[in-house]
């Protein structure tokens, strides 16, 4: 028997409760595995609070992320304890994730951990921090230097965002992170590399169909009116590389930043990312990320804190990764 959050439907309500489960229990998978990790996602907080339908069969165990050590396996890409790490594949959705002390998945929707990495360090990075690198190398390979100008990201706060400036920073860029508690979180988003911290309600209001260029590339997690703001504000040639609806998924912009200024707007998944690709951007971003961002942006939770923390990281109320321990 082991500890797994388990969530339930009942009456249309979701409940959340930590409980012991057996192996039996688990779902089919080819490798089973000794979690010693999770992390607490927006998406698991949708999940766990079931402010969003993201979960449509129960009994479910979220957790978007895990990482820890192979127990068993029927595929020869994994032995007996290999350390691995699982993020995406519909994983704490519809197929049980990682907020257990044990999870049975498929051997394609895992990755070896990398050199230099443990299982605590993966979870500080998680989805969150492989979706801010395949970000910003959609934001490289569309042209954005260093030199090019300011970067904005969106959302600076949240877990994509606070890593996204870490890295961006690191690389050379010159980061501006737009936050909606700006005032609470200024210190440490510039601590992790920002040179401005902007309020949200800048890039709340309606925007023009073009404005003041102002960013040479954007990396947004927000959606909605400040993704259409950003758009308008882009400079001649530059990128947005979005990856996130924490504001909506409307998008009321027009077509003129596109057709006038040349401006490429690059969707980021990392859900269904493929296999070398993921790969390549997991070995990215453990060299990339500067070690002080785990020091900095990183708290860790127990699975019990876990419901508590999903309703504040769905209210905003969270700033950077939130670990669990397993």
């Amino acid at each position: 028997m082991f500890d797994a959050l388990v969530l339930t439907q009942i009456d249309g309500r979701i409940n959340a409760q930590v409980t012991q489960i057996n192996d039996a229990e688990l779902p089919e998978g080819e490798v089973l595995v000794d979690v010693a990790y999770s992390s607490l996602n927006y998406k698991d907080g949708l999940a766990v609070t079931g402010t969003g339908k993201i979960i449509r069969q129960f009994p479910m165990v979220p957790g978007i992320d895990f990482a820890g050590v192979v127990r068993g396996s029927t595929d020869t890409r994994y032995q007996v304890g290999d350390q691995v790490i699982m993020t995406g594949w519909g994983v704490g959705e519809n197929h049980w994730g990682g907020m257990a002390q044990k999870a049975r998945v498929n051997a394609d929707w895992l990755v070896h951990l990398p050199q230099g990495c443990d299982a605590a360090k993966a979870m500080m990075i998680g989805t969150a921090g492989l979706t801010a690198m395949l970000c910003m190398q959609a934001l490289q390979q569309a042209g954005v230097t260093p030199q090019s100008g300011d970067v904005l990201v969106t959302g600076a706060s949240g877990g994509v965002g606070s890593v996204a400036v870490a890295l961006l920073a690191n690389a050379g860029y010159r980061v501006v992170a737009c936050s909606g508690r700006v005032e609470e979180n200024a210190p440490l988003l510039k601590a992790l590399g920002a040179v401005d911290v902007i309020a949200r309600s800048e890039l709340e209001q309606d925007a023009k169909p073009l404005e003041a260029q102002r960013w040479a590339g954007v990396v947004d997690t927000v959606g909605n009116k400040i993704l259409a703001k950003a758009l308008a504000q882009i400079q001649y040639g530059g990128a947005a590389a979005i990856c996130g609806l924490a504001g909506g998924f409307a998008l009321p912009t027009t077509v003129m930043p596109f057709i006038l200024r040349g401006v490429k707007l690059l969707g980021i998944d990392s859900v269904s990312c493929p296999f070398e690709k993921r790969k390549a951007a997991w070995e990215a971003v453990i060299e990339a990320l500067p070690t002080h961002f785990y020091q900095q942006a990183c708290q860790q939770i127990s699975l019990a804190e876990v419901p508590d923390f999903a309703h504040k990281i769905v209210q905003g109320q969270t700033t950077g990764r939130v670990l669990v321990k397993l």
